[in-house]
């Protein structure tokens, strides 16, 4: 998982580090060495994640997470406070600031690491939905917000009655939204969508060792569930499965015995955070898809390619790649076969290019056998990388269509342009990469061409 991380704190040697363990795991880092600059670098750049030290000599790390989150431009990443001071006062103050963690040094590299995975996984989630509602909105398609938040459920699954009735006691007064004991064979009964939990409250061991992981697992592979919030709770000093819970799918976790105080914010955090996706995803999901959406393969149609283009170019980064891709010889497919053969071999193209992507990529059919794909963030060598494996994804094996047409080989020419530029108009990178496109069909198809002006 690729990543820029920006590292705050006013000791060098701290700040290097930590640069080592994150490079070591293929992230970017930026470093600010206080908090005047650390605000100046999470404007300027726009970090995935911030890890902020607490103790700083121009103002406190708490400070800089709340004024961060005051920001809209940087209210939405991430932040972890680091700190040597493991009291109760700065731990809370840190999370009422909008800390999404709070880690004591010496940070255990596990938990850190399996702490940033979980958060870069959940906020690329978020852009990716908050950059479809913004595309939308610019085609005229917004809807209001609503301005009514209902109240949310919170399943607690302990090991037994009892510990479970302790938790709902000791949340009912700090916590305003509906709590409810739940056994571990009623979290995965068939519950209406209307009415599953919007969070779980999950203990690591239930009638036996790691049932409540395996649990957790469950709950992401069902359709009821699978957008809920979970919080693990754990042994005490449990950073190994506290990694391994966050892998699965925990947006949080916590040791045991834990401060009810702290868990109730670590709830309000989650719950705040699922409503927020609920309400992207019900934007993306309730009908405005057709306005922008080829019928034929499912993909966007050209009209919100160029809006997402533009917004992709405006955003920070290594750059833009944008492939403009062609099938080869499609026109003798509708001869010989017919326009419906013709139909399928496109949607099973459209199949396979979506198979190949992340789901940040913009991926678009502009028209007859033409698609265009974007990546953001990215360089040259990478986007080749991306370009050759679409180009063996279509062409690695004949398309087989039900009838007489039987299976019908398809290649594809692909040409690729990067833009660097912000200024750069999207349909000028597009006329870039249509050129390098042009090449590839002129040197015998089949074949990725990198436009000249971007090697």
């Amino acid at each position: 998982m690729t990543g820029r991380i920006l590292i705050v704190d006013d000791v060098a040697t701290n700040r290097i580090v930590m640069k080592v363990k994150l490079t070591s795991a293929c992230y970017t880092v930026l470093q600010a060495d206080c908090g005047s600059a650390a605000l100046a670098v999470a404007r300027a750049d726009l970090p995935d994640l911030i890890l902020l030290d607490v103790l700083m000599p121009d103002m406190t790390g708490v400070e800089v997470c709340r004024r961060l989150k005051e920001d809209p431009a940087t209210a939405d990443i991430p932040i972890i406070l680091i700190t040597a001071l493991s009291d109760r006062a700065n731990k809370m103050a840190g999370l009422q600031g909008g800390a999404d963690d709070f880690l004591t040094k010496p940070v255990d590299e596990v938990t850190l690491l399996a702490r940033v995975r979980s958060l870069l996984r959940a906020s690329e989630i978020q852009r990716e939905l908050r950059l479809r509602e913004e595309s939308y909105a610019g085609l005229g398609f917004a809807e209001a917000s609503a301005a009514y938040v209902s109240l949310a459920t919170v399943a607690l699954v302990a090991p037994d009655p009892g510990t479970g009735m302790a938790w709902k006691r000791a949340l009912s007064t700090r916590v305003n939204d509906r709590l409810a004991v739940v056994p571990r064979e009623q979290a995965l009964q068939g519950w209406d969508p209307r009415n599953a939990p919007d969070l779980y409250v999950i203990a690591s061991d239930l009638g036996a060792r790691n049932e409540g992981l395996r649990l957790l697992s469950d709950l992401r592979s069902r359709p009821a569930s699978r957008h809920a919030a979970a919080l693990m709770i754990l042994p005490p000093g449990d950073a190994e499965r506290g990694a391994v819970a966050l892998d699965l799918g925990a947006g949080d976790i916590l040791y045991d015995p834990f401060d009810p105080e702290e868990l109730a914010l670590r709830i309000e955090t989650q719950l705040r955070r699922k409503r927020q996706s609920d309400r992207l995803r019900a934007t993306v999901e309730a009908g405005l898809e057709l306005a922008v959406t080829d019928s034929l393969t499912g993909l966007h149609n050209r009209r919100y390619a160029l809006r997402r283009l533009d917004r992709m170019l405006a955003a920070p980064g290594r750059g833009v790649a944008v492939m403009m891709l062609d099938l080869d010889h499609f026109k003798a497919v509708n001869d010989s076969h017919g326009h419906a053969a013709g139909d399928a071999v496109l949607a099973e193209v459209a199949r396979r290019l979506r198979d190949v992507l992340r789901p940040g990529d913009l991926l678009a059919r502009l028209g007859g056998e033409e698609f265009i794909v974007a990546l953001r963030d990215t360089d040259s060598d990478s986007a080749l990388h991306c370009a050759e494996r679409l180009r063996e994804a279509v062409g690695s094996s004949p398309v087989t269509i039900p009838g007489r047409a039987g299976q019908i080989p398809v290649t594809m020419s692909v040409g690729l342009a990067m833009g660097h530029d912000r200024t750069e108009p999207g349909e000028d990178l597009i006329a870039r990469a249509d050129r390098a496109l042009y090449a590839s069909k002129h040197e015998g198809r089949n074949i990725v061409t990198l436009s000249a002006s971007a090697a």
